[in-house]
């Protein structure tokens, strides 16, 4: 495949910290780029998505957070503007991306290798690209891989007007399953409402009860949590024989600029913890995976990037797009637990 003068040495922007501990430490900095490698393309970037896991790695919570100085960042769209010569997928400079990073995703300029992006539909935003792979990725694999979600069957979804509630949501429906969405509050349950979605609970002090009723002696299958703590072990004590629990995260532990460790010491020695013993018994299972996991395993992940890509579905839900500048006001808006559908970075041209 043929290079083009943008492979030589250049700059961009990034948002870089250089020790993971706390959110205040992430700098907007200018850094040169070398040559690119044979095996990689350079992409353009032209917007961010923004996922939990980025504020877990920059406060030193996340497993796989980088030793030392990293730009976080999972997820980018934006426009090939060099080939390395070693590339063999169809990708040509001009095309229009999104894809996938283990980390370097805030910056203006990106090297990936080929694998991990996939053409962009011609009518999504740059911004709707963004929003699409990190979060598809993590709601497929767990509604298929994992949950083993079948047509006809319930399926409970917390956090439902997020990014991975909503599209776990969209591709129940088109699995043929039924999804019943869980949200904090009435305006988001008046969004979902919006989108399609009639079953939605909105959490009360009496989640157990609520969830209950709105069964309404029908079995649930699956339940897909990112929340952890009396939720999840209220939504696990619910699942009909042969359900299962799919653990993608554990928002009760999202911090502030740094970890307070007291509180998450406590919340901790709270979470939920599971007899495999009872298991066996009730015939039900746990499951729980991290995503960037799938980054090492390149068949898997891009067999499902590739069904993620043919269920079809329509451009993902932008709720809050901020300049690339403004990263510190996008984390935020998405720590605060207020934010509906993406939140996304846009990077000027």
């Amino acid at each position: 495949m043929a290079q083009t003068a943008e492979q030589d040495m250049i700059k961009r922007k990034v948002w870089r910290t250089d020790k993971a501990g706390a959110i205040s430490r992430l700098t907007l900095r200018e850094e040169p780029l070398g040559p690119i490698q044979g095996e990689h393309i350079r992409v353009a970037v032209r917007a961010v998505g923004l996922n939990f896991a980025d504020i877990f790695a920059l406060t030193g919570l996340y497993s796989a957070t980088p030793e030392g100085s990293f730009i976080p960042g999972l997820e980018f769209a934006g426009v090939v503007i060099a080939v390395g010569d070693r590339v063999q997928t169809g990708l040509q400079v001009g095309d229009r991306v999104y894809g996938c990073t283990r980390f370097g995703g805030y910056a203006t300029v990106v090297d990936v290798p080929p694998q991990h992006c996939r053409h962009m539909p011609d009518e999504w935003s740059f911004a709707e690209g963004a929003a699409f792979p990190a979060q598809s990725l993590t709601a497929y694999y767990a509604l298929t891989s994992l949950g083993a979600v079948k047509p006809g069957q319930q399926v409970l979804v917390q956090s439902a007007a997020g990014g991975v509630g909503l599209q776990a949501m969209r591709m129940a429906v088109s699995m043929g399953a039924n999804p019943i969405g869980t949200v904090s509050s009435e305006s988001k349950r008046q969004f979902l409402a919006e989108q399609g979605f009639n079953e939605i609970i909105v959490r009360g002090s009496n989640f157990a009860g609520q969830l209950k009723q709105q069964l309404n002696d029908r079995p649930l299958h699956c339940v897909l949590d990112g929340i952890g703590g009396e939720i999840q072990k209220q939504s696990f004590a619910a699942l009909a024989p042969t359900g299962r629990l799919v653990v993608f995260g554990a928002a009760e532990f999202t911090p502030g600029d740094k970890p307070n460790w007291l509180k998450a010491a406590w919340l901790y020695l709270k979470r939920p913890r599971y007899d495999v013993m009872d298991m066996i018994s009730s015939n039900r299972s746990v499951l729980a995976f991290n995503l960037i996991w799938l980054w090492q395993e390149q068949a898997l992940f891009s067999e499902l990037l590739n069904g993620c890509a043919a269920l079809g579905l329509s451009a993902p839900h932008i709720g809050h797009e901020f300049a690339f500048t403004q990263a510190h006001a996008a984390i935020e808006q998405l720590r605060s637990g207020r934010s509906v559908g993406k939140v996304i970075l846009n990077v000027g041209k």
